[in-house]
């Protein structure tokens, strides 16, 4: 019995580290990929067993990455598609930062995310139809970039969001007014000079109600 145990403990162990330095792989490509002149990702060592004692990331009791926490941070570079395999990944925040590059479609893949900042940087290209998928998101931050084309349909599709930015760009077309869009003001689109003013669909017809005359006039008719 006692060598079925640790036969199951040591199993255990091996997929948490396996997937761990999944992970760690995945985050570390990130680092790849930035230019970092305040060396905030000096803990990011790709030898350790995972990513959970660096900073700026922060980790469940499972060990697994829920959260990368990089405002404001000095950082230039572009964004990696591996970032798309962090199925546990609750936040991701680069805003205020020098990224450049496209947003990549990956990011369709963090089904549990609920908070996505991305605001402030140099991104470019269009948004990803694929940010659709994220179907638990509550913030959606991509505002004070250069990105282009027009707005997804499938981001009306998100009906937990609560918070969307997309202002100051380089967006073009219609801004969709249905499903989860309908609760945003202008203010999230402002300052994207080919954006066309929100249709709103049509008030309900009111019907016209024929003034009953007065029973002064009626004698009066008489």
């Amino acid at each position: 019995m006692g060598l079925y145990l640790l036969l199951a403990i040591l199993a255990f162990d091996l997929v948490v580290n396996v997937s761990a330095n999944a992970e760690g792989d995945a985050v570390y490509a990130l680092k790849t990929n930035m230019a970092d002149p305040n060396n905030v990702l000096q803990s990011w060592d790709p030898t350790l067993k995972n990513p959970c004692t660096w900073f700026h990331v922060t980790c469940n009791l499972n060990n697994t990455v829920i959260h990368i926490g990089l405002g404001n941070a000095n950082l230039s570079g572009n964004l990696v598609p591996q970032l798309g395999q962090l199925p546990n990944l609750l936040s991701l925040e680069l805003y205020d930062n020098n990224i450049t590059g496209a947003i990549p479609k990956e990011l369709g893949n963090l089904t549990s995310l609920l908070n996505l900042s991305l605001s402030m940087n140099r991104l470019s290209g269009p948004i990803p139809d694929s940010l659709g998928n994220l179907k638990k998101l509550l913030v959606l931050r991509l505002n004070n970039n250069n990105l282009s084309g027009n707005i997804p349909m499938s981001l009306t599709t998100m009906a937990s969001l609560q918070v969307l930015d997309l202002s100051s760009n380089q967006l073009t077309g219609d801004i969709p007014v249905n499903g989860s869009f309908a609760r945003f003001t202008p203010r999230s689109f402002r300052n994207n000079p080919g954006l066309n003013p929100q249709k709103f669909p049509p008030p309900p017809p009111r019907f016209q109600i024929a003034p009953i005359p007065s029973v002064y006039s009626h004698i009066k008719g008489q």
